[in-house]
């Protein structure tokens, strides 16, 4: 009888999961984004050429 139950539930939590990931869309202002941007490039997660051309790119973005 226990093997039963054991099963029975192991068999209702198998059916719950799930793999589906749902993500919400983050909306980050201009401003955050640059500012965002300018941190990874004094912390040294992007070059200074890196940084210029996605500054740019972001400012041209909202022109």
């Amino acid at each position: 009888m226990k093997i039963m139950i054991m099963l029975a539930a192991s068999c209702a939590l198998l059916g719950c999961s799930s793999t589906e990931v749902s993500r919400v869309p983050i909306e980050a202002t201009v401003g955050q984004q640059l500012m965002d941007l300018h941190k990874a490039y004094q912390s040294g997660a992007l070059s200074e050429r890196d940084y210029q051309k996605q500054k740019r790119l972001l400012i041209e973005s909202v022109q």
